[in-house]
């Protein structure tokens, strides 16, 4: 069968790929690696799915995600709890890999999730910075392997590697090197770090781990981040507004870059002192900055605008 019609969920694990096709429901197997990718690839082209649906699992699935993209297949890596969750609705407890990517092409005809843009690959290298202190480490002290299909840590550069270790304000050469080679990345990365309260840390975070940005609303933005606030109400119970779930990292980083941005940003100081003045809590006011200021830099990267700083006395950045 092929068509419009079909759906792809694909389980990806160390060794193998596991595929599941809606509505036929037929299945099969190839190996994680460059000749099985190849022969996915290869099948999938025939068949031109509408939507094929994965699952993050820790950098496995990049391989094959970027050959899929890269031949013009329509892809989405949903969040594994969403997929588990949806899983459990429809009755499935029991998980094998087979299973899963089932359930993933179920998910891709129910949900008709759409796909985003995916990082290229000098984000995926500032990613692979930012999270390199995460790397195993053997009884030595020395880093162990990824193995398999996982992405190879970059090589210890210092220069590169200071794109993390930077202190507040300096010139690093890692992010440079990114700047030079890949315009992409380099535009939103200044466009970013000129904004008070952002600095070269937190703009690799966003550009590492945000490559949605610039593509989103303000509202999606927000939701995929995890700093809007989600409402809990039933019948004439009106819960608390919270915030929870989406990317964590980029969390902390944009609520870092608030407690700097109240004090030197001074919009975002008016901003905060009304919050604080209207009752607010300040961690609440400081959420409300976080997202604000994710808000403003959507918006830059969207349409390519600078940050027009609005006195010279205010240039600070963390």
């Amino acid at each position: 069968m092929s068509g419009e019609g079909v759906l792809v969920g694909l389980d990806v694990a160390k060794a193998t790929l596991d595929v599941g096709l809606r509505p036929t429901g037929e299945a099969w197997q190839v190996a994680n690696d460059e000749p099985g990718i190849a022969e996915l690839v290869a099948r999938l082209r025939r068949l031109k799915p509408a939507l094929l649906v994965g699952e993050a699992t820790g950098g496995f699935e990049r391989p094959v995600v970027a050959a899929l993209a890269a031949a013009g297949i329509p892809v989405v890596v949903a969040n594994p709890r969403q997929v588990r969750d949806f899983a459990k609705a429809t009755g499935q407890l029991a998980k094998t890999d087979r299973i899963d990517a089932a359930i993933l092409a179920l998910f891709a005809e129910r949900v008709r999730p759409k796909p985003r843009p995916l990082a290229d690959e000098a984000a995926q290298l500032l990613d692979a910075l930012l999270t390199r202190p995460a790397t195993p480490r053997d009884a030595g002290g020395r880093e162990e392997p990824a193995g398999g299909c996982a992405p190879a840590a970059p090589p210890r550069d210092p220069a590169a590697h200071s794109l993390v270790g930077a202190s507040a304000g300096r010139r690093h050469r890692g992010a440079g090197g990114a700047d030079r080679s890949q315009p992409r990345v380099a535009r939103p990365g200044r466009s970013a770090a000129e904004r008070p309260g952002i600095g070269p840390i937190v703009s690799a975070v966003l550009l590492g781990e945000l490559p949605e940005l610039g593509s989103l609303s303000h509202k999606q933005i927000a939701t995929l981040v995890g700093v809007a606030p989600l409402a809990r109400d039933s019948g004439t119970l009106r819960g608390k507004r919270l915030i929870w779930g989406g990317r964590a990292p980029v969390r902390t980083a944009l609520y870092l870059a608030a407690l700097c941005g109240r004090r030197w940003n001074p919009q975002l100081k008016v901003f905060y002192d009304r919050l604080i003045a209207a009752g607010k809590p300040k961690k609440v006011a400081l959420i409300a900055c976080a997202r604000k200021l994710l808000t403003v830099v959507n918006a830059m990267v969207r349409d390519h605008e600078r940050w027009a700083v609005p006195a010279p006395s205010v240039q600070h950045s963390c």
